[in-house]
């Protein structure tokens, strides 16, 4: 497996950057890569459920990247320091002759106690089923998001504030029936809408659903007991 992989300029860097920051502040937790074929792949988490009775969908976000196709790796690793890592990358002096080569970077001691990357979206096999728009998305996103800070109290416990998110996150949105609202608060919080009139695709492969933007993918897992036939 290799350990490390590069990122074509100083742009694609500051790019990662800006998206592992974002869903730093939602999870701040662990990213998965997975590279191969050229293409680094990076996942985070949004929302995944934390017990058995927790009822919340999971929800990851997908930004994808050129990268050498030598790098063949599927790692979890910690997002501070994988940050570290890359502000090092871009901080480096580099020679003007340098400039137009890829930009290295090394993987950090990777992790194995996060759940939710056990979890593996398909790669293939995905069907267009709809579109929407992003104005969509922000709207079902905001509400939500009002209506998680109105229902919990200052200092509320955890079991509460994951019963209330769960709630407003699994519940589908009036546009798209068959999408939870949790993937518009995924695309507001990684920053992955545009303009209102943006058209967002939606794909869907078994129990998984795809929403692609000009920025990104949201990706939901539907627990089994919400399959539509």
């Amino acid at each position: 497996m290799s350990e490390s992989f590069s990122l074509v300029d100083a742009l694609a860097v500051s790019d990662l950057q800006v998206y592992l920051s974002r869903a730093g502040r939602v999870e701040d937790g662990s990213v998965r890569l997975i590279a191969g074929s050229g293409v680094l792949a990076a996942y985070t988490a949004v929302l995944y459920p934390r017990g058995l009775l927790d009822r919340i969908p999971t929800v990851l976000g997908l930004r994808t990247f050129v990268t050498d196709p030598g790098a063949v790796f599927d790692a979890v690793v910690p997002t501070r320091s994988l940050l570290d890592r890359l502000a090092r990358a871009a901080d480096a002096p580099r020679q003007a002759d340098e400039e137009a080569n890829p930009i290295g970077i090394r993987l950090p001691l990777q992790v194995s106690t996060v759940t939710w990357a056990g979890i593996t979206p398909p790669r293939g096999g995905w069907r267009r089923v709809g579109e929407t728009t992003a104005a969509v998305l922000a709207r079902s996103a905001d509400e939500g998001i009002a209506e998680v800070a109105s229902a919990i109290p200052h200092e509320a416990g955890e079991q509460l504030v994951q019963r209330v998110r769960a709630e407003v996150w699994s519940r589908p949105m009036p546009e798209l029936e068959y999408v939870a609202a949790g993937a518009a608060f995924a695309a507001r919080s990684l920053g992955f809408l545009g303009e209102p009139e943006e058209p967002v695709t939606v794909h869907e492969t078994g129990p998984w659903t795809r929403l692609t933007l000009l920025r990104g993918h949201v990706l939901l897992k539907r627990p089994a007991w919400s399959l539509r036939g």
